[in-house]
């Protein structure tokens, strides 16, 4: 039994040898074989060294990498459009405080009257235009701007062609005569004639009259043949 034993126990060995002789490895006295895996011999501690300087080492070049990117993105892309100026005080119109020349007929006691009522809710500006002092009849005559808009109460009707064309602007009626160096606006539905003129050099004429036919439905009451194109 013994010898059965200790022919078994050289065979194993006789075995291990031949193995080590196949792959150049010698054995080691106790038997156990260490692993030759330079990774799995590095100590815990320096693995996780090596990884920290890796994941700073990212952390540094990922900020670095994106301002890269984004300085080449500028470059590509077109510029952008300026910005508009915004309106200053110094774009604003120059406007004359100088009296602006009208003429001032005599009116009976009924326009008189009107007209004061009319001139005395006009407003001090009508639209960007200041209004202006004038050289005679004030309580019938308004002036604004410069060149000067002007508004003028009372006077004669004028004698309208039948197929003129007349335009309604905030209830008042209105004739359009256009002159060389200015379109003049006359109502035709009131009971005092008002007279507006515009210069040539602000456009649209009717559109610089809205507060004024305001001004005008409170202050001066229908009347006189009123056309029958005008529609209120």
């Amino acid at each position: 039994m013994d010898e059965m034993t200790s022919s078994s126990s050289s065979s194993d060995l006789d075995d291990d040898a031949a193995r080590d002789a196949a792959d150049g490895t010698a054995e080691p006295a106790d038997g156990i074989r260490e692993s030759t895996d330079p990774a799995a011999a590095a100590p815990a501690g320096r693995d996780r060294t090596m990884r920290g300087a890796a994941l700073l080492a990212t952390l540094i070049a990922l900020p670095i990498t994106l301002l890269v990117a984004v300085l080449a993105f500028s470059k590509l892309s077109p510029d952008a459009p300026a910005a508009a100026p915004t309106p200053s005080a110094t774009s604003a119109r120059v406007q004359s405080t100088a009296p602006v020349e009208m003429a001032a007929p005599a009116l009976a006691a009924r326009p008189a009257t009107v007209c004061r009522a009319l001139l005395s809710q006009l407003p001090a500006s009508i639209r960007d235009l200041a209004q202006r002092p004038v050289t005679a009849g004030p309580e019938q005559n308004a002036a604004y701007g410069d060149p000067a808009l002007t508004v003028a109460c009372g006077g004669t009707e004028p004698t309208l062609p039948s197929t003129d064309e007349v335009w309604t602007v905030n209830q008042v009626c209105w004739h359009l005569a256009e002159q060389a160096d200015a379109a003049v606006l006359s109502t035709v539905d009131r009971e005092t004639l008002i007279t507006v003129r515009v210069p040539r050099s602000y456009e649209q004429p009717l559109q610089w009259l809205p507060t004024i036919s305001s001004t005008i439905v409170a202050s001066v009451p229908s009347g006189g043949a009123i056309p029958s194109g005008c529609q209120r």
